[in-house]
């Protein structure tokens, strides 16, 4: 390190700050000051995890992209007293901080327009039909309809649930939490505790497949063959092992790829136990419980005025069915993007979000369907925007992707589906053909441990 001849200012290289990058030595760079916050991170309301990956570098766009600007005015008390003395910013990330202090300027992340108000009166009107379905009627195809609605009525309470975890849509952060608590715990079953935790670590490392916890679906999916060589995820902190079984099930993905979708609810419900009963810090645990318990008597309750186990049966799997529709486009926006295995880095945050999300492209008239996710470029980009103006900013990233050369993949659904099962398919005959996993997995790990 050293000073800059006399001035006030100290300066860091970039690879210095690389070595700032562990849990108890965690510095980084924003606008080319150094900041450390090694003992800030346990309580960074986006947990800890997003600044582990992306610690050591500069971060500047991410930081835009996730706080408002009232933020950088707590950014004071992490300074070091160090810039970095190599700092540069590229003509991509010019641009793209042009255009989110255009967003801000215009007032775009404050006006969130009428979506919130429509959409419970539409969550209202759709519980009220599910539940006058099962409790006055006695009609079998009645039940069913019952539970495809539960289902419909779980994807709109879902990105609901969403967007209140990107931004306010309540007046107060006290009645966002709230409306998380609700939309999450207690309708759904799934803990806005849970979906921070991973969803957040998803933004950062967009499709990165050891740090992305959204691609890590072993052993019944994976995405890349090299997800065959047990990549570590730093995510769970634990080996992606592929093993015969994995090998097995990976083999026929894009057979077992919509039924799979059609049971994920249940791979959800029980993260979201794991996690609020695991020795892991967690804000809000004891409310997210609550959340969670008050699920599970309601919707238990509702299955039981049913008047048999098969109809029981049935109307909770007419649920789940309905709602792998969104499951699926979850996986339509990444599975056949670009992938990488390593961490994110914080230069080039503009070209990994674009390799590594698809959108969907439909009529404005499907905006409601897909929740806004179907502009899945656009939202990463700018998670705080409120999904009612995706669509007119579209335009203008493209133009920015057309400028700097890079991919802008819009795919109607259809189109989506099959480029994910191209690459389901791909993987799995590639899984095919490999040795036995465990045995290559051996030969693999002595090569890269003893030379």
């Amino acid at each position: 390190m050293a000073d800059d001849g006399g001035k006030n200012n100290k300066f860091i290289t970039s690879e210095e700050l690389k070595k700032h990058n562990k849990p108890d030595d965690l510095w980084l760079s924003i606008q080319g000051k150094v900041y450390n916050v090694t003992d800030w991170a346990k309580d960074h309301p986006g947990g800890p995890i997003p600044l582990l990956n992306l610690a050591g570098n500069d971060v500047t766009d991410a930081f835009i992209a996730f706080h408002p600007a009232s933020a950088w005015s707590h950014l004071d008390r992490f300074f070091t007293g160090y810039h970095l003395q190599d700092f540069h910013v590229s003509d991509v990330s010019k641009d793209y901080r042009n255009l989110s202090a255009k967003f801000t300027q215009s007032g775009l992340f404050d006006k969130k327009g009428h979506g919130v108000v429509i959409s419970l009166l539409f969550i209202a009107a759709l519980l009220s039909a599910c539940f006058y379905g099962v409790l006055c009627t006695h009609s079998f195809s009645t039940h069913m309809l019952s539970g495809a609605l539960l289902g419909f009525t779980w994807m709109q309470i879902t990105y609901l649930g969403h967007d209140s975890g990107h931004y306010n849509i309540m007046s107060s952060p006290k009645f966002n939490k709230l409306a998380q608590i609700m939309t999450g715990n207690c309708l759904t079953g799934i803990s806005i505790a849970w979906w921070k935790w991973t969803h957040n670590a998803h933004h950062v490392a967009c499709n990165s497949l050891d740090y992305d916890p959204d691609l890590q679906h072993l052993p019944m999916l994976a995405v890349s063959n090299k997800l065959f060589h047990s990549l570590t995820s730093r995510f769970y902190n634990r080996k992606l092992t592929f093993d015969p079984l994995s090998k097995f099930f990976v083999s026929y993905q894009h057979f077992t790829f919509y039924p799979v979708m059609c049971v994920a609810r249940v791979n959800l419900y029980l993260q979201t136990f794991l996690l609020l009963f695991s020795a892991r810090k967690l804000p809000d645990r004891a409310l997210n419980i609550l959340g969670i318990a008050v699920f599970w008597t309601w919707f238990p309750l509702l299955v039981s005025c049913l008047p048999n186990w098969p109809e029981r049966v049935l109307f909770v799997l007419a649920s789940f069915c309905v709602c792998a529709i969104q499951h699926v486009q979850f996986c339509l926006n990444h599975f056949a993007a670009s992938v990488y295995v390593g961490a994110p880095k914080g230069n080039d945050w503009f070209e990994k979000q674009t390799s590594g999300t698809i959108d969907i492209s439909c009529s404005p008239n499907m905006d409601w369907f897909f929740g806004g996710l179907q502009f899945q470029l656009e939202h990463h980009l700018f998670p705080r925007l409120p999904r009612c103006h995706l669509r007119k900013i579209s335009p203008l990233v493209q133009e920015l992707c057309k400028k700097h050369n890079l991919p802008y993949i819009s795919l109607s659904f259809v189109e989506a589906n099959k480029w994910t099962l191209r690459t389901l398919r791909t993987a799995a005959l590639e899984a095919r053909e490999m040795a036995d996993p465990a045995s290559k997995n051996l030969i693999w790990e002595a090569v890269n441990t003893h030379g």
